[in-house]
């Protein structure tokens, strides 16, 4: 798959020099380690899209089973380590600098596994030759992410404007598997917010999509009273599962426990709390 972009739709300020030194060691250090990662975040969404954008953290994607191994690298050599959240987040400081060690998602549903390393490209970042997640990948994870506070739809219709001629859509299929009306909304928002280029879109995805829905009966037994909002926002859809008798799918369809589903909860009333006071201001 060739997505590479030779030219960029944004320009962004260029990082400082102690940051991107920061982020080239936290490279140095894993690769040294022999710890197997890919670059996400910001730097392969340009790759991918060409729109380029610093952010104030750097994303590296390791297997669940090396994430303990990365960490320990990055304390070895002096940085401040947490398990920010242990079902997909670590974190490693150094200063105000920070990588992301991130091994699944918030909602438990896309975990890192092979398919991640067998389908990366290598990209050029900050002048080091290195890994990227696919592409169909971070669309996979961008597209459950619908919180009050940060809607990721933007990032997957520039995901399709650039890359849908190139994606393995079997293989993206496969990814969402039942969660495949999140897929098929997106698809539907990227005709609406691009109608002259909807035809980028096979349309045997969005056939056999449609077809899925056409041939639904009514709801089994199994999905009354399941809430799946869960699984697009840790805060929007708490009442449901807290107070209206939902069950919450994250505890049946995601690779979440009530322990972690209890920290997540925490951290999002928490940002919302932050967002009041900003507001108040």
């Amino acid at each position: 798959m060739n997505t590479a972009k030779d030219t960029v739709s944004s320009v962004a300020e260029p990082l400082a020099a102690e940051e991107a030194d920061f982020y080239r060691r936290a490279m140095t250090l894993l690769q040294e380690a022999q710890v197997p990662f890919l670059v996400g975040g910001a730097y392969a969404y340009a790759r991918y899209t060409g729109v380029v954008r610093h952010t104030k953290d750097f994303d590296v994607f390791v297997r669940p089973e090396d994430k303990d191994r990365a960490l320990r690298t990055f304390a070895e050599a002096g940085y401040a380590t947490e398990l920010s959240f242990p079902h997909w987040l670590g974190k490693a400081y150094r200063g105000e600098n920070f990588v992301d060690v991130i091994y699944g998602s918030g909602n438990g549903i896309a975990r890192v596994d092979d398919g991640w390393f067998e389908h990366a490209v290598e990209g050029e970042v900050l002048g080091m030759s290195v890994p990227l997640c696919p592409a169909e990948e971070i669309l996979w994870s961008k597209s459950f992410i619908m919180e009050r506070e940060r809607y990721d739809g933007a990032d997957v219709a520039h995901l399709l404007l650039h890359c849908a001629q190139d994606l393995d859509w079997d293989r993206l299929l496969d990814r969402f598997g039942p969660h495949w009306r999140v897929l098929l909304s997106h698809l539907l928002l990227f005709g609406y917010i691009y109608p002259g280029e909807r035809d980028l879109l096979p349309r045997r995805v969005l056939d056999t999509l449609l077809a899925r829905w056409a041939d639904e009966g009514a709801p089994s037994p199994e999905e009354k009273k399941l809430c799946r909002g869960t699984i697009l926002s840790r805060a929007q859809y708490l009442m449901d599962v807290e107070e209206c008798g939902y069950r919450d799918a994250r505890l049946e369809e995601g690779a979440m426990g009530r322990r972690d589903i209890a920290t997540w909860t925490t951290a999002a009333r928490e940002e919302e709390k932050k967002q009041l006071e900003l507001h108040k201001g």
